[in-house]
């Protein structure tokens, strides 16, 4: 790939050496991960950086993990990593059915988790996943190491709460005590490679919680206090159901663009979030959530 710009390349040989060129360039490094999204951005002449700072064969990136009771996701670790991996299939089933629906396998086989969410598009897949898992950003400096939960993470399209000098290293999601089962919903155009008109993620608890979230209806992901709140006191049901989906115009603003009308997005959504909803409970198979 040609590109009409100059700027310098590193590639550090350890997570300390990443850390002092971040200190010492700031605004002026960007970092190559993936690449997925970064490769388009040059090439439009994007926030070209002084540096360009290649992160890849850092093992200590790569790693999928739990410790302390949560469940670790690297840096470099792929959509394609996520779903070969038991372990973030058990625990973070919502992560592990959005990562089968980002673009293409090729794109899979590079694209980052990380990468996705500091690109910080509307339309990103793994975000909706992310906030009904309750996860946590973990950003370290030479200052030492910040923690950012998703749902403070995303500040407007394309926007993020990193700071200057700062590396993601991992994303991490708290294991429940509580048996949990989840859906994701996308809508798109057609199969492989497009970008989500609209998504739901849903994380339903055997003890009524239900967690939802929404992405590209609005300038930033974001999850819904206003619906978790009504189906704890409604409970989870068909009637339940039907009155969500009439809450959502007060809930989420989707925009016309060139993937679909707001009026489309918005009865896509109410859709989405109904199938959403129906699958959690068939797959959490607790006699006491109910769907008539």
């Amino acid at each position: 790939m040609a590109l009409p710009y100059e700027f310098d390349y590193a590639k550090p040989a350890s997570l300390q050496d990443v850390l002092v060129l971040l200190a010492e360039k700031g605004r002026g490094a960007r970092i190559l991960a993936g690449g997925t999204d970064l490769a388009n951005e040059l090439k439009q002449g994007f926030r070209v950086p002084d540096v360009l700072i290649d992160i890849k064969g850092l093992a200590e990136l790569q790693k999928i993990e739990i410790r302390d009771q949560r469940l670790s996701i690297g840096a470099l670790v792929t959509f394609s990593d996520i779903r070969l991996s038991g372990v973030i299939r058990d625990h973070a089933y919502v992560l592990y059915e959005a990562a089968g629906l980002v673009a293409s396998p090729g794109v899979r086989n590079r694209a980052t988790m990380v990468g996705n969410i500091c690109s910080a598009v509307a339309c990103m897949d793994s975000a909706s996943p992310l906030l009904v898992h309750n996860a946590m950003v973990h950003c370290l400096s030479m200052e030492g190491e910040r923690l950012v939960p998703v749902q403070k993470w995303f500040v407007d399209n394309r926007k993020t709460l990193i700071k200057e000098k700062e590396l993601v290293t991992h994303v991490s999601i708290p294991l429940s005590s509580v048996k949990c089962a989840g859906a994701y919903q996308k809508m798109m155009r057609y199969t492989g490679e497009d970008l989500a008109a609209a998504n739901v993620g849903v994380l339903l608890f055997a003890d009524g919680r239900c967690h939802v979230a929404f992405g590209s209806v609005g300038p930033t992901p974001k999850r819904s206090a206003k619906l978790e709140s009504h189906f704890k006191t409604k409970g989870v049901n068909k009637g339940s159901i039907e009155e969500a989906c009439a809450m959502l115009p007060g809930i989420i603003k989707p925009i016309s663009d060139v993937r679909a009308s707001k009026e489309y997005r918005m009865h896509m959504t109410k859709v989405m979030l109904e199938r959403a909803v129906i699958q959690a409970i068939d797959r959490l198979k607790v006699p006491t959530l109910i769907r008539g």
